[in-house]
């Protein structure tokens, strides 16, 4: 299952018909420029270089810089991951004794400017992302369509907030399923879907047929390429330890993470389908619901409140002034709960995947997750686009962190 087959299952909030067409044709087509907290250039402990990269992921690139820096690459601190195929700026921190090592790096496609002194950045430590996007290919008429569609999501609050495909694997989209597996404590199953799920159309798929087929982890390791480096981990881990529970336990911590967030984002996208699919609206709040509270712009998804019969209308009065926004679950263990018609929709959803809020508790403790809340519809702002001859549709737009560009045009596009 490719990426496109996976999201026409989570429902469109707008019913204008789509502009087509292609993003990420080449990386210069997607650039992202981070935005990120002024208290990082706070202190004088580590160095703060701006790193501008072409087709590389955030955690390749960052291993790739403390190789040749000859630092761990632990040492090195970044606000979030970033789209590999595209154009991306993000802020990066080393030991400040790094800083001329640093300096002196020269990797192909990436560029690094010491920016100032200051503190180790830490996930999260980002105001959001700043975006300017060309989509080819567009079907006659994109700009009017364009302009359809986001009247139409101005008046229905905003453009649904799913995470994007980038959460779940673009070619093998896996990572929710492994993650289900981990938290059922099927360690077992996991590494074979991890390891061995493939689609015949990238490298290293004929290795990962012979492990789905054979489960021999010996020819495993003769046979995976060496930049397959998790999974390589993942199964030398296992020859020394005959646990697949300690050789998850063996592999970087946000990548162990990514499996278990990547399920969280699943069943989020499964809620505001659903809330779509029966009705019930993202723009107003129901009795029952949690909302969370914006500030210019900005979710801050740790100041959450119950919406009662009480305070209903003062709520929905703030939700139009874009000073709250409704809420949907990122399940875990300490998860604020819905009630009424919004918190039947998450225990069905639980009830469906046979889990409860504590089986995120259950987890080897790296992996467990306290969960929270996510606001269901995004406002882009800044949102500008044009129509450039010959090319196709220009998109600019700032989003808070955590929220996806890609699923913002799939909107526009319709695509999948």
């Amino acid at each position: 299952m490719d990426y496109r087959e996976f999201f026409s299952q989570f429902k469109y909030l707008s019913r204008e018909p789509g502009i087509g067409g292609r993003i990420k044709a080449q990386p210069e087509d997607f650039v992202v420029i981070e935005d990120p907290l002024p208290s990082i250039f706070e202190g004088r402990k580590h160095a703060i270089f701006l790193l501008k990269k072409r087709n590389w992921d955030t955690m390749s690139a960052v291993k790739e810089i403390a190789k040749r820096a000859g630092i761990n690459y632990r040492d090195i601190g970044f606000a979030g991951t970033k789209d590999r195929h595209a154009v991306t700026y993000q802020y990066i921190s080393v030991p400040a004794g790094a800083r001329e090592a640093v300096e002196n790096v020269q990797i192909r496609d990436i560029e690094l400017r010491f920016v100032s002194y200051g503190r180790f950045i830490k996930l999260g430590h980002l105001l959001g992302n700043r975006f300017r996007i060309i989509v080819r290919d567009v079907e006659e008429g994109a700009f009017e369509r364009t302009k359809g569609i986001v009247r139409e999501l101005r008046e229905k609050g905003g453009f649904p907030n799913y995470f994007g495909y980038q959460r779940f694997g673009e070619r093998r989209v896996t990572n929710h399923l492994v993650g289900g597996l981990l938290l059922r404590g099927d360690f077992e199953g996991a590494a074979r879907l991890f390891l061995g799920a493939h689609d015949g159309g990238m490298e290293g798929d004929e290795a990962r047929r012979h492990f789905w087929e054979t489960g021999d982890v010996e020819r495993a390791l003769e046979e995976f390429p060496n930049f397959l480096r998790y999974e390589r981990t993942l199964l030398y881990r296992y020859k020394e330890t005959g646990s697949w529970k300690r050789a998850f336990l063996s592999l970087p911590l946000p990548i162990m993470r990514i499996f278990i967030h990547a399920y969280q984002s699943y069943l989020f996208n499964m809620y505001i389908s659903r809330r779509i699919e029966e009705g019930l609206p993202l723009n107003e709040a129901l009795v029952g619901d949690i909302v969370v509270q914006v500030k210019g712009g900005i979710p801050y998804r740790d100041r959450t409140y119950r919406v009662t019969e009480t305070n209903i209308d003062l709520v929905n009065e703030k939700i139009r002034r874009g000073e709250a926004a409704v809420s949907g679950p990122l399940f875990g263990f300490a998860m604020r709960r819905a009630k009424g018609l919004p918190g039947e929709l998450e225990s069905e959803i639980l009830e469906e995947e046979g889990i409860t809020l504590e089986t995120f508790k259950k987890l080897p403790k790296p992996m467990t997750e306290p969960g929270g809340r996510r606001e269901l519809l995004i406002r882009p702002l800044g949102l500008t686009y044009g129509y450039v001859p010959e090319v196709g549709m220009c998109f600019r737009f700032f989003l808070p962190k955590g929220v996806y560009a890609t699923s913002v045009l799939r909107e526009i596009m319709k695509d999948h």
